[in-house]
């Protein structure tokens, strides 16, 4: 079975090499998406033979990213799709966990929770109103019943990544891709993962910027 890991990536440098090192102990094919970094983030990727780069000429955003990177490992014959990011907030052995329901129990999509058994260092107002906010606006909206409601590391099969085309360029794609799971009744599970803050990383601005996206293309359908 073919495993990819595809990771989207801007302006990563100071993190991505050691994300890199991680991974490549694993069984896994790695693709890195530049999505036009304007550091040296793609001159580090370069120097691993075994990591496919890819490189957006303009800066397109997260999920975008990840489409092109969907399209490409399936173009590669992918079997199973790990979504990963390239900042160093996931644990490179939790994989494993991600993708074991898929590989054990024939379930179709998996997404990593901060909010299960694992204990995550979440900063306070992510924890207490961006992500309360954005739970609520996925159960109203959108008919998503998870209990994270922005998690960028899943997994899916070949036939879910050929299904679901992911249409919101920007960080609005967690959801858009759990609405649509749930729209097609894909077999759908969580799991605990670890996730490590190293920064603040998502102002209350970015996060209103979330939901109105989810909530003009809900209303634009």
């Amino acid at each position: 079975m073919d495993i990819f890991v595809v990771i989207p990536a801007y302006n990563e440098e100071k993190r991505i090499r050691q994300v890199l090192n991680d991974l490549s102990l694993l069984p896994y094919k790695i693709v890195v998406v530049d999505d036009a970094s304007t550091d040296n983030t793609s001159e580090i990727v370069a120097t691993y033979s075994n990591v496919a780069l890819l490189r957006h000429k303009v800066n397109r955003d997260q999920g975008a990213a990840l489409q092109t990177g969907n399209q490409y490992v399936l173009s590669k014959g992918a079997d199973l799709i790990v979504h990963f990011d390239a900042d160093g907030q996931f644990l490179s052995k939790e994989i494993a966990d991600v993708i074991r329901p898929i590989l054990e129990e024939n379930y179709d999509i998996v997404f990593g929770s901060r909010f299960l058994d694992k204990k995550s260092d979440i900063p306070t107002l992510k924890k207490k109103v961006i992500f309360p906010l954005a739970r609520l606006v996925n159960r109203v909206f959108l008919g998503i019943k998870t209990s994270d409601p922005q998690s960028g590391f899943r997994a899916m099969t070949r036939e879910v990544a050929e299904r679901i085309n992911i249409e919101q360029d920007g960080k609005a794609h967690c959801s858009e891709i759990m609405a649509k799971a749930f729209e097609y009744k894909l077999k759908i599970k969580e799991v605990p993962i670890t996730v490590i803050y190293h920064e603040f990383g998502q102002s209350m601005s970015h996060g209103f910027k979330i939901l109105k996206d989810i909530l003009f293309s809900k209303i634009s359908k």
